[in-house]
């Protein structure tokens, strides 16, 4: 958010970063004796270059694989409209490419990340800051190379480990289970010199953010559930450990209003946010808004600037909301649409096509035409084809000045958490007592439903509908192809009416590709099977 991280403005000044291919380059440095950072207000612009570039990729490209490669978010083409060279439909499909743009992009992102947090480390040991601040430092920039980490191995499984900086000679792939290994190596290591969030104001936007111990033990939650895929090796008893490191923290509470976490004025004063990515309209990169909303309804939500008609949810996805009075289900634009109140909900008053007394009404069924591929046309009707997350709810002020949400958008949450910690022990963990009550499946997941004001769980809860569940709390928040293939479910179909192209339902997509460019540029790269 525009109130924290002065750490984000100063660092366009920086070095553009590229990603880890052209490493034979004469060593260069844009720092002297003049001009080397001392103070702890050049430090703090230095490690900013840290989150401006998570920002810049985090919630558009990144996004896109973990969403678009599911049943929660599609891009039909409208008439051809939004198509982009097919690569939202490939990625729908499960046919993307060696070179496809989300590829090539996330990969230079990762990489250009963690090759960032090398050279800042290199940059701390250099400085004159005491021991102990500069191990204060180093742990904050490992603990975010560690998250860069998680994203490159999460994505593309089998990556390179580069740890220094400059790199000497070409970085050869190395297998996921070490890439974990790694990761979590590094995470164990600095925890304890990471601080913990704090209760007071001041100390707590300071450190919004940035890292934590409670990003940490989530991180490390979250690959440990997934450490079945990671490694061949499940670790259920470990995602418990770190559930419960977390809420040793009281600071961790769940917000009372579920809508709050995601207004533009989100930020350090959410309560359950353990780690977000900060956005506002000097940061670009957090686009729900523009590519996901309907522009008949700009003028009802006061803004007159272009968006899109593009992005929205498939019916079988928002089918999941079926829970009487859930609060949950009234993030997603569909049917009659209603004058906003400007506080996450909606007046009586209804919204009509500009310049008409017609209602604007929203379906959620893509109904596709024959002719052209994954494309629902371009009439009035077809327009208001699909149902549109509104989680991310816009903000008059930077809509209209930049079609940039100002939203933070939450990596961790407590919430998440509990749906971990839930879904580790139906897997088999112990469950754990904490704060003197029993924290079974039954009982996180109802401490959710009870914030969302949702029915309560009837009988034990299984395993798919965990999973339901957490398509429920945690949509568009970048985590349902993380899910999918934990629960083996990754190739489902979903098909559309009128649907005449199918999905690949390859395991070995799974994965992504090694883009073609780095493996041009590194012969000591290993493609991932399939390509």
């Amino acid at each position: 958010m525009k109130k924290i991280q002065t750490l984000l403005s100063a660092m366009v000044i920086l070095m553009a970063i590229s990603s880890c291919t052209k490493l034979d380059v004469p060593v260069e440095s844009q720092y002297v004796k003049e001009n080397f950072p001392t103070t702890n207000a050049d430090y703090a612009a230095l490690f900013g270059t840290m989150y401006s570039n998570l920002s810049s990729r985090y919630a558009i490209d990144y996004w896109r694989m973990q969403e678009l490669s599911t049943d929660e978010a599609i891009i039909p083409a409208r008439d051809g409209n939004f198509d982009d060279g097919g690569q939202y439909r490939q990625l729908h499909y499960h046919t993307w490419t060696i070179d496809h743009p989300n590829v090539r992009s996330i990969w230079e992102w990762g990489f250009g990340g963690i090759n960032n947090c090398n050279r800042l480390i290199v940059l701390t040991n250099a400085s004159p800051a005491t021991d102990a601040s500069k191990a204060s430092s180093i742990a904050e920039v490992r603990a975010m190379r560690a998250l860069y980490y998680f994203f490159m191995m999460e994505t593309y499984g089998n990556v390179p480990i580069i740890s220094q900086f400059p790199v000497n000679e070409l970085p050869a792939t190395q297998p996921r289970a070490k890439v974990f290994e790694f990761i979590e190596s590094e995470l164990k290591a600095v925890t304890q010199q990471l601080p913990a969030k704090s209760t007071a104001a001041a100390t707590n936007i300071q450190q919004y953010g940035r890292p934590t111990k409670g990003m940490a033990f989530a991180l490390l939650a979250k690959m440990y559930l997934n450490a079945g895929v990671y490694t061949g090796t499940t670790r259920y008893n470990d995602v418990v450990a770190m559930a419960d490191s977390v809420q040793k923290n009281p600071t961790y509470t769940l917000d009372a209003r579920f809508r709050d976490i995601f207004l533009p004025n989100n930020g350090p004063a959410i309560n359950e946010t353990i780690f977000a990515v900060p956005y506002d309209q000097q940061i670009p990169g957090n686009q729900f808004t523009r590519f996901g909303f309907f522009p008949a309804l700009a003028p009802s939500y006061g803004f007159s600037v272009g968006l899109s008609i593009a992005m929205s949810t498939t019916p079988e996805f928002y089918n999941r909301f079926n829970l009487t009075n859930d609060v949950r289900k009234n993030t997603w634009l569909v049917g009659p649409q209603f004058i906003p109140d400007g506080n996450g909900g909606f007046t009586s008053q209804p919204a009509n096509y500009p310049g008409t007394t017609r209602q604007i009404v929203l379906t959620p069924n893509l109904v596709l035409i024959t002719t052209k591929p994954m494309d629902v046309g371009n009439t009035e009707a077809s327009q208001a084809m699909g149902v549109r997350s509104i989680k991310y709810y816009p903000d008059v002020n930077t809509i209209q000045a930049t079609r940039l949400n100002s939203n933070d958008v939450p990596v961790f949450r407590l919430a998440d958490v509990y749906l971990m910690k839930a879904e580790a022990i139906l897997r088999g963990a112990t469950a754990t007592t904490v704060g003197g009550v029993l924290q079974t499946p039954d009982f996180l997941v109802n401490r959710l439903r009870v914030r969302a004001n949702a029915t309560p769980l009837a009988s034990n809860i299984t395993l798919d509908e965990l999973l339901d569940e957490r398509a429920r709390e945690l949509s568009w928040e970048g985590w349902r192809r993380n899910d999918l293939i934990r629960y083996g479910l990754f190739e489902r179909e979903y098909p559309l009416p009128n649907d005449n192209l199918t999905m690949n339902k390859d395991v070995t997509r799974r994965l992504f590709p090694v883009p073609i460019s780095e493996i041009r540029l590194n012969s000591k790269l290993v493609q991932n099977p399939g390509y």
